[in-house]
């Protein structure tokens, strides 16, 4: 069945207070796509950001980001003031986040409606402490120790707690006990709100497609909390670290940092923390991307310490045997392979085996020089085609920066004749292949340039801020999505 979706992270929401949230401005969002005649709203990672502002960095890959929490609500309750929320300096431009005062504002606010709330003497609280023990009760006293050690990671720490031994653990637990609370506080109405707006979603056939990073950070309560499951030595070390060789997008490869897996070791275990880890994924999302596909054929590793990507090599990942077993614990669910780069034939052939859906990107496909498989005549149905993704330039932006030949291919090969609105051909030629699945970043639908990119691969500072404004997404717009997403069968 055809279908079509949109692409926008929920820090791009417009919302009143810096950032975008699980706010009204959410579910608005969520009725668009419905008069859009929308059936995927796809999202980047929901965890809470560490370096670089990145949802790939984040402090547990089973936490939400504090960030997204609605405030609004939280004055409902009673527990803030529309006046202490609107006193909070959030930034003054509400097309870009200010990451740097969201840190410093955001937690003080949370803080006092935590104050405030009682919470601990909530059922439902306590429900979902009980529920959520497995993943919680480290990630709270990891989020409490790196506060009051001055935000350094579980690396820096004193031996004791950085080597979680025992008399250690239950003594700093009681010294942070509130600190922990406050916590456990914020993940629970952000799985509380999220929850919300999810079923929301669903009661308006709009499912979610979630992002599941491939790795997890090191400065992060996974590592600390699981040594054994990463290649680190007994200091917490790296042997190795994640990336991406040098290509034609960056001369030096990817240096991501990440600590790589045991994967014998997980093999050992059943692969029960990843198996453990994708359940929780669908307890958020609909459907599973799964990134950097080919990282469980073969993953790349590069010295610690070395500072470029140029010297790694490739190790053998887990293969079929993982995807095997993520059928037998889960059941058949709904997945999308991330497989962009560079393909060998034994990614291609396990992904086949797999029988997912990888991506086209029509940005990657307008090379004068070579035919490709990104161009839409070499599609099967079984593949999802973005213009592009969160990692790419917005359509325009990228239009305008190709070469004259390449820019003379596509105008060819889309048959286009006059230059404006020119995302909307190539938006139609997403829309019209024969893809089983086809979905737009919103700026393109927009027609915005490369001031609305939101993440530029390998570079720092100015990433995952680009937010929509209020009233962007509007009824005119609507309409002309959903007819053209009907023309193409996709309605």
């Amino acid at each position: 069945m055809r279908k079509g979706g949109i692409l926008l992270p929920v820090s791009s929401l417009p919302s009143r207070y810096g950032i975008g949230t699980f706010s009204k401005q959410a579910y608005e969002f969520v009725d668009f796509l419905k008069q859009a005649g929308q059936t995927y709203w796809q999202i980047l990672p929901l965890g809470s950001t560490g370096y670089g502002d990145s949802p790939y960095q984040s402090f547990s890959t089973f936490a939400g980001n504090p960030y997204f929490i609605d405030l609004e609500e939280l004055s409902r309750r009673g527990w803030l003031t529309e006046e202490e929320c609107g006193a909070c300096d959030f930034g003054s431009d509400d097309r870009y986040v200010d990451y740097g005062r969201m840190s410093l504002q955001r937690f003080k606010i949370l803080e006092k409606a935590y104050g405030r709330s009682r919470i601990g003497e909530e059922e439902e609280f306590q429900r979902f402490r009980e529920e959520n023990a497995f993943w919680l009760a480290d990630y709270g006293l990891y989020m409490a120790v790196k506060a009051s050690c001055g935000g350094k990671g579980w690396t820096e720490w004193e031996e004791e707690i950085r080597l979680r031994k025992p008399e250690a653990l239950a003594a700093y637990r009681k010294r942070y006990e509130r600190e922990i609370e406050f916590q456990e506080f914020l993940q629970y109405l952000f799985a509380r709100q999220w929850g919300a707006l999810k079923e929301y979603a669903n009661e308006r056939g709009i499912l979610i497609i979630g992002d599941l990073p491939i790795y997890v950070a090191l400065d992060g309560a996974d590592a600390w909390a699981n040594p054994s499951l990463f290649q680190l030595d007994e200091k917490g070390v790296p042997a190795a670290v994640a990336g991406c060789p040098p290509d034609a997008f960056a001369k030096t490869g990817q240096l991501w940092g990440n600590p790589l897996y045991r994967w014998d070791y997980h093999r050992e275990t059943g692969f029960s923390w990843w198996m453990e880890r994708i359940g929780y994924s669908y307890r958020l999302y609909d459907v599973l991307r799964i990134d950097h596909f080919r990282g469980f054929d073969e993953y790349y590793a590069i010295p610690y310490g070395d500072p470029t990507a140029e010297y790694g090599h490739w190790e053998k990942g887990p293969g079929y045997e993982f995807f095997r077993m993520m059928e037998e614990r889960l059941g058949k669910r709904a997945v999308i392979a991330e497989d962009l780069g560079f393909l060998t034939p034994s990614v291609i052939g396990l992904l086949r085996q797999c029988g997912y859906p990888g991506m086209k990107v029509l940005q990657f496909a307008f090379d004068s020089r070579e035919e490709n498989d990104y161009l839409p005549h070499n599609y099967t149905r079984n593949c999802v085609v973005y213009t592009g993704t969160h990692d790419n330039d917005t359509t325009v932006g990228w239009y305008k920066s190709l070469s004259p030949e390449d820019r003379a291919f596509a105008e060819r090969y889309l048959n286009i004749r006059e230059k404006g609105d020119i995302q909307w051909e190539f938006i139609r030629a997403a829309l019209s292949s024969v893809a089983d699945t086809a979905i737009i970043p919103m700026q393109d639908y927009l027609g915005l340039d490369s001031r609305a990119r939101i993440n530029t691969p390998s570079t720092l500072g100015d990433n995952w801020k680009w937010r929509l404004l209020p009233g962007e997404a509007e009824e005119g717009l609507a309409r002309r999505i959903r007819s053209m997403t009907k023309l193409y069968g996709r309605l």
